[in-house]
């Protein structure tokens, strides 16, 4: 059965991504607010004050974070903005962080390590919470960067785009498993993480890789169906039909290679399945330039 709930994942934004985990904030300049991302994860939801929990268990600056979470929903006239600090297992058992997530119609995972949110809430009864109002309920779970990243069932946790060619340099893991059958990368334009996602999908080619520009990210819709939302590109990185694969092979450290690796590339409005493997564009009415 479909979920009837919603996902958002975004893939950062340079004004509440890595300048904001620098300690770098600057709260006339929220692209998230600019670009209409959280208008867009707030609409999912038909009310008009929807209750919001921000989780910032990936951030090392957690109030921070939350902090200018509750400023750009504010813009959006939306009010009912919590804060949930877990920074530790024990803290995920807390009676009132699951009552509150029984209470919300959105949880928020901030950006920063993808790997803290895989470690501290694997296995506990607030994921299965979660987890469970996802598939049950009209509810929105909505992450960016880090927390976009640890929302599919396979997750990488490290690895440099430089030397992301190479076998062994990606370090994959499994992620909160909102999404199955899916890996998902951020910052994926700025920061060149094409070959990083690349190597994930070439270990795993059941596996669609969704690479998340920077002030863009994806509405998936009863669990599968994807269409992209903001300013720039969703790559979507597809393996079923790679035939020559020699990453099963080759010592670690030494290049991979792939044959008939399937890529496709998305804009704002455009929609992909990934259940079918099938690609929706956008149709775009072309005006001819007025000669007169």
């Amino acid at each position: 059965m479909n979920p009837k709930g919603f996902l958002v994942s975004v893939g950062g934004a340079e004004d509440k991504g890595t300048d904001l985990e620098k300690g770098i904030i600057d709260r006339n300049r929220l692209a998230f607010f600019e670009l209409g991302i959280l208008k867009n994860i707030v609409s999912l939801i038909n009310t008009q004050q929807p209750i919001v929990e921000v989780v910032t268990t990936a951030s090392m600056i957690p109030d921070e974070v939350a902090e200018n979470y509750k400023d750009a929903f504010s813009k959006l006239d939306c009010h009912n903005v919590g804060h949930i600090r877990i920074r530790n297992r024990e803290d995920s058992s807390n009676p009132e962080f699951i009552e509150r997530i029984k209470n919300c119609n959105i949880v928020m995972f901030s950006g920063g390590n993808q790997l803290r949110l895989s470690s501290i809430f694997g296995g506990t009864e607030i994921l299965e919470l979660i987890r469970q109002k996802y598939n049950d309920e009209h509810f929105v779970i909505a992450g960016t960067s880090a927390g976009a990243m640890a929302m599919s069932n396979t997750m990488i946790y490290e690895g440099s785009a430089d030397r992301a060619h190479l076998k062994g340099e990606v370090k994959i893991t499994t992620g909160l498993g909102f999404m199955q059958n899916v890996v998902i990368d951020s910052h994926f334009d700025k920061r060149g993480r094409f070959n990083r996602l690349a190597q994930a999908v070439a270990a795993q080619p059941g596996a669609l890789g969704i690479g998340l520009g920077e002030d863009t990210g994806v509405i998936v819709r009863k669990g599968s169906e994807l269409e992209v939302i903001g300013s720039g590109s969703v790559v979507i990185i597809d393996g079923k039909f790679i035939e020559y694969n020699n990453i099963a092979d080759i010592r670690f450290g030494q290049p991979i290679s792939i044959e008939n690796i399937i890529v496709h590339m998305l804009s704002k409005g455009d929609k992909f399945d990934t259940q079918t493997r099938k690609f929706t564009g956008l149709e775009v009415e072309i005006m001819a330039d007025d000669e007169s």
